[in-house]
């Protein structure tokens, strides 16, 4: 997409007013299992109030509190929840997500209608993400209770990591009002989105199930069946679903077996998976607790072989611990690449790498890397690069530029922020593998042998 539309989309927004932002309408994440929302994905997350639901199912998107914030952008206002773009626009020339958000399709037509609408009307978004449950087989090192079982179930039992401050406090939890909701209990909001749903499908441009492990979820599998059931399906969705690819093989054919009917019978526009890897064998295990990594590869491949349109897309939270086996991570999605490639996938790639670096938990940064190490991402990049020249059956099947690009993207963050005092972040880092190793029966040290020589100073 050229600046010129870019810069059109803009002028268009400004003309209503200096924050108006279409994504503040037409784009939802919904965490059913604690209740909370936001639009888009930058400004924090607020509580859905319980009797907001009761009366009005569409208050799961719709609150009383966003309308309010769309009252602001209609008038010209720039509401302070965003002011991750305000940062964007003010200090630089770059486009912000403002921009970028309102231009897609599941925004830009939608412009008029939305522009011309009074700021308390309900609006059904086009882009949702929901969560259902925390319910989830793995407990990985950036994750939390809130988005895992197994996480939730650990600090519950012995509390949160002895870092400063404590990670993943269970007394926080209750003091922020975060605490999930059991998946085997009953939950009102989960109520109100199915009471929502019928309505809310009709207009959907794209559709997708988060976690937790949604393949573990009774509600995933309620979705894909009314998908296949409907009489009048909504063939422009774009569906995607996220999984670790960790969960039995039961439950991985039975995943198969309703896409093939959904993606044959034309049902959907386009499926695609998100799963998620952040390195290579078993120091990829280390990060996700639960990963069984060569089940996961096979199940990659299982997956390309019975579903010749599917997409999958591995999520990496690229972390302290990503570099040292990232090359092999990066060699291995090309060979897949190279041997599930064909025309019929609706982005021709089988396999996309999105690598994108962790902010959060700050004690597992890239940032904590010595200089020595930091070289190494840069390296990344450079293996990615190597693996993006192969033209196959006249097409280009290595890795693409924007695979490239955010890796280098990470290195260029890094070098910006070099001066940065991170000696507190990396004593936690210590804390924090100490306790993960006496919990959970692992061996930082023969895992990491580079990473624990450099660290030592700390220890």
């Amino acid at each position: 997409m050229s600046n010129i539309d870019y810069e059109k989309t803009k002028n268009k927004l400004n003309s209503v007013g200096c924050g108006f932002c279409l994504a503040k309408w037409t784009q939802v994440t919904m965490h059913l299992q604690t209740g909370f929302n936001h639009s888009c994905h930058h400004p924090t997350a607020h509580k859905i109030p319980l009797e907001e639901i009761k009366l009005n199912p569409k208050a799961l998107h719709n609150t009383r509190y966003k309308k309010a914030k769309r009252n602001e952008m209609l008038k010209g206002k720039r509401p302070q929840e965003c002011d991750y773009c305000w940062n964007i626009e003010d200090n630089s020339t770059s486009y912000s997500d403002r921009i970028y958000k309102s231009h897609e399709p599941w925004s830009e037509p939608y412009f008029d209608e939305i522009k011309n609408s009074r700021w308390n009307e309900d609006f059904n978004p086009r882009y949702v993400e929901v969560s259902f449950s925390n319910i989830c087989n793995f407990k990985c090192s950036y994750c939390g209770p809130s988005y895992s079982s197994q996480w939730l179930q650990e600090v519950k039992q012995q509390g949160g990591y002895p870092t400063t401050p404590e990670f993943n406090s269970y007394k926080d939890m209750e003091l922020t009002n975060t605490l999930p909701i059991l998946h085997s209990e009953y939950n009102p909001y989960v109520e109100a989105f199915w009471e929502w749903w019928p309505e809310l499908y009709r207009d959907l441009h794209t559709f997708r199930i988060t976690g937790g492990e949604p393949l573990l979820s009774k509600d995933t599998w309620k979705i894909l069946d009314y998908i296949i059931d409907q009489k009048n399906p909504n063939r422009e969705l774009k569906f995607a679903i996220n999984s670790n690819l960790g969960v039995d093989d039961s439950l991985v054919d039975k995943l198969i077996e309703k896409l093939s009917i959904m993606i044959d019978e034309n049902r959907v526009k386009e499926v695609i998976i998100f799963t998620s890897v952040d390195t290579w064998g078993e120091q990829a295990e280390y990060i996700r607790s639960g990963l069984n990594f060569n089940k996961f590869w096979s199940n990659i491949h299982k997956l390309l072989a019975a579903l010749p349109k599917l997409t999958i897309t591995i999520m990496s939270t690229y972390n302290i611990m990503s570099p040292f086996s990232y090359n092999e991570l990066i060699k291995n999605v090309y060979d897949i690449k190279r041997e599930y490639s064909n025309r019929e996938r609706f982005w021709l790639h089988p396999l996309i790498l999105d690598t994108s670096y962790l902010r959060y938990p700050k004690h597992q940064s890239v940032k904590l890397l010595d200089d020595q190490q930091k070289n190494l991402i840069l390296d990344n990049a450079k293996t990615a690069l190597y693996y993006g020249v192969t033209v196959f059956d006249n097409q280009h099947m290595g890795m693409t530029e924007t695979e490239v690009r955010k890796i280098k993207r990470i290195h260029d963050w890094v070098v910006s922020s070099k001066n940065e005092d991170v000696s507190l972040d990396r004593e936690n880092f210590v804390k924090f593998v100490n306790e993960h190793d006496k919990r959970r029966g692992t061996n930082f040290e023969e895992t990491f042998p580079e990473l624990f020589k450099s660290m030592s100073q700390v220890w």
